[in-house]
């Protein structure tokens, strides 16, 4: 078998909304300067009116001469550009199955492609990649990969884009999910170092509202959105300490592993991080410094499956967890149930995004109940909605 095309497709639809999709956004680290501080602005599509919300998004698609294919989005559009240029080259004519090396080519290839959209584009190719294995050999990827480990997975409901300074709506929106099944959930602070007093006491704010809604026995996650810096990040911590936050996420820019390890020495909070890492060379890093409690790679951005699995193997030696970052609950679900309980204890599932992600999915991977069911369809289970499709276009290289 032998991959015969390369394809990224541009696929456009409407997606139907109750309202305005997104309500508020999460800290970002360029709101120290005022000017991008102040904005509301959202990402993921165009909302046309209160009802519809409109969707551009883009596919690769791996074929071969028998027939058999693999697909992986959504991507960026700037990614969807690398595969059609620059990593179609290396896989015409390559044995499909021959994922390792495929990886290791496109890797060393492309030199300057360790990080950012280059690699992006690398996990992209490597999902679509198992996606075909797991149709070439009719089962789904979880058990080509070890699993099945259980037969549910819990998910922790992960708030994003939702209002958080409208504590009334934070109360609402808390009991609503909590009523669904969440057993925990994630919210995003909304301010960082440069809204001053006024914007931690909001901090606070929220994390306090949130416990008291929902309960002692609740689980609760704090998103910074790499958007603090130490002093700022040990401040808020001692100052929700007494609301137990199971763990406080990506409190400094990405690659500050001395700025996590200062955190860390001064909370007794969890810290988790490292979604915007990427290969297991770079969470080597993170691991060896002590910096993080929980890693949560992306496995469309840290290398693909075939990473983060490696990722996940040396994380084990060192007794950390690995919750990947929830932006494909598609192969992220059939990564978790390979995984012990122990080491991926429960899956995130942003709320918001995976409406967006999954959109355009024949078969979209929703919770019931706070849980996830292991899905019966081989491969990932990526086949588009052609139902779902108004307008479908090839990308060229």
């Amino acid at each position: 078998m032998r991959i015969t095309a390369v394809r990224v497709l541009e696929v456009s639809g409407t997606m139907q909304t109750d309202g305005p999709f997104w309500e508020d956004r999460l800290v970002r680290p360029i709101d120290i300067y005022p000017e991008y501080r102040l904005r509301n602005d959202f990402e993921g599509g165009v909302q046309i009116d209160p009802g519809h919300f409109s969707l551009v998004q883009y596919f690769t698609r791996i074929e071969t001469d028998a027939g058999i294919i693999g697909i992986a989005g959504p991507l960026p559009e700037l990614v969807a550009g690398f595969v059609a240029k620059r990593l179609r080259p290396i896989l015409l004519g390559q044995d499909p199955i021959a994922h390792e090396k495929l990886w290791d080519q496109m890797h060393r290839i492309m030199v300057h492609g360790r990080q950012g959209d280059a690699m992006l584009a690398i996990s992209a190719v490597d999902c679509a990649l198992w996606d075909l294995k797991g149709r070439w050999l009719n089962q789904p990827v979880y058990r080509l990969i070890g699993g099945p480990t259980r037969d549910q997975v819990p998910c922790y409901a992960s708030m994003l884009g939702f209002a958080v300074r409208d504590l009334g709506r934070v109360r609402a929106r808390a009991a609503e999910y909590q009523a669904l099944g969440y057993r925990a959930q994630k919210w995003f602070f909304r301010h960082g170092p440069m809204s001053g007093t006024a914007g931690m006491r909001d901090n606070v704010a929220l994390v306090r509202t949130l416990r008291e809604t929902l309960g002692e026995d609740a689980d609760i996650m704090l998103d910074c959105w790499q958007s603090f810096d130490p002093i700022y990040a040990i401040e808020l911590a001692e100052r929700i300490a007494e609301y137990r936050p199971r763990w406080l996420e990506e409190c400094v820019m990405p690659d500050r592993i001395d700025s996590y390890c200062r955190v860390k020495q001064g909370t007794r909070i969890p810290l988790s991080g490292a979604e915007h890492e990427y290969t297991r060379w770079g969470f080597k890093r993170f691991i060896e410094a002590g910096a993080l409690d929980i890693l949560q790679p992306d496995i469309y951005w840290a290398g693909g499956l075939s990473e983060t699995l490696k990722i996940a193997a040396y994380a084990s030696v060192h007794d950390l967890m690995v919750i990947p970052h929830g932006h494909s609950t598609p192969v992220n679900l059939h990564f978790s149930l390979a995984q012990s309980p122990l080491l991926t204890p429960l899956q995130e599932y942003l709320v918001k995004w995976n409406s967006i992600n999954q959109h355009f999915l024949a078969h979209p991977v929703v919770p019931q109940g706070g849980m996830l069911r292991p899905p019966g369809q081989p491969g990932l289970g990526m086949d588009l909605d052609p139902g779902k499709i108004e307008r479908q276009t090839e990308v060229l290289a």
